[in-house]
C-alpha cells in the first residue's frame, strides 16, 4: 500500500512546473512546506514573453483570463490559457498550471494545481496537490486541519504514515474525479484514475483505478 502513495505512482512526469521539485521527494505531501519558496524560485525564471509579473510575487501568463473580481495573492503562478473566474480567492502559495479552470468563489491556498485541472464551482483546496486532469465537482472541498488539531496521519488498510504535518488536505493522483459536495478529510490520498461518488466523506487512502461509494456505509470497489 505504501508504494501506491509515492509521487512516482500518483503522477506522470512533467505536468506541473513544480515537477523537478516533486520528483525529489518520496511522498507528495513532503512538498507542502516548500510550495511558497518553490514559486518564488520559479517565478523570476519564467519567459517574459509569455508571463508578466502583475505585482511582486504574482506571475500570470499573458494568455490566461483573469476575471476582474478575482483576487491573486502573492506568491502565485497562473499558467497559460488558464481561467480564474469571478470572485476566486487565491490566498497565496498557489502554483496553477496550464489550461486550468479556477471557478467562481473558489479558494486556493498552499497548493500545486497540475495542468488541465478543473476546480470550477465553490471549491476550497488547501495544502493539497492535484494531479493532471483531475476534477473537483461543485462544492467539493479539502479539509486540511483535524478537528482536534493533532498531526495528520495517512492511513490505509495496511499502512499508517505519520506526516508530521498539522495542515494536510488531499493528494489527488492524475485523472481523479471527485463528485459534487464531497469532503476530502485531512490526509486523504486518492490514486490515479479513481472516482469519488457525490456527497462522499473520504478519509485515508483510495487506491488507483477505484470507485469510492458513499451511502449507508462507504466502500471502495475496483473499476471494471
Amino acid at each position: 500500500m505504501a508504494e501506491q502513495l509515492k509521487v512516482s505512482e500518483l503522477y506522470e512526469p512533467g505536468h506541473t512546473r513544480a515537477w523537478e521539485y516533486l520528483e525529489k521527494v518520496e511522498y507528495p505531501w513532503e512538498i507542502l512546506k516548500d510550495i511558497k519558496n518553490i514559486i518564488l524560485e520559479i517565478g523570476p525564471t519564467l519567459d517574459k514573453d509569455i508571463y508578466e509579473e502583475r505585482e511582486e510575487g504574482v506571475w500570470v501568463a499573458k494568455s490566461a483570463k483573469i476575471f476582474p473580481t478575482a483576487y491573486l495573492g502573492a506568491p502565485c503562478i497562473i499558467g497559460e490559457n488558464t481561467e480564474v473566474r469571478q470572485a476566486a480567492f487565491i490566498r497565496g502559495s498557489a502554483l496553477v498550471g496550464d489550461n486550468c479552470v479556477v471557478g467562481n468563489s473558489v479558494e486556493l491556498k498552499n497548493v500545486i494545481i497540475s495542468d488541465n485541472v478543473q476546480v470550477p464551482h465553490y471549491n476550497y483546496v488547501g495544502d493539497s496537490v492535484l494531479g493532471y486532469k483531475s476534477h473537483m465537482g461543485a462544492g467539493s472541498i479539502t479539509s486540511n486541519v483535524k478537528s482536534d488539531k493533532t498531526l495528520v496521519t495517512v492511513r490505509g488498510k495496511e499502512t499508517s504514515i505519520d506526516t508530521g504535518l498539522k495542515k494536510f488536505g488531499a493528494m489527488l493522483g492524475d485523472f481523479v474525479e471527485v463528485g459534487c459536495n464531497s469532503v476530502l478529510n485531512p490526509g486523504t490520498v486518492i490514486g490515479s484514475h479513481s472516482n469519488i461518488y457525490p456527497t462522499s466523506s473520504v478519509r485515508g487512502v483510495v487506491p488507483s483505478d477505484s470507485i469510492y461509494k458513499s451511502g449507508m456505509g462507504s466502500e471502495i470497489v475496483e473499476k471494471r
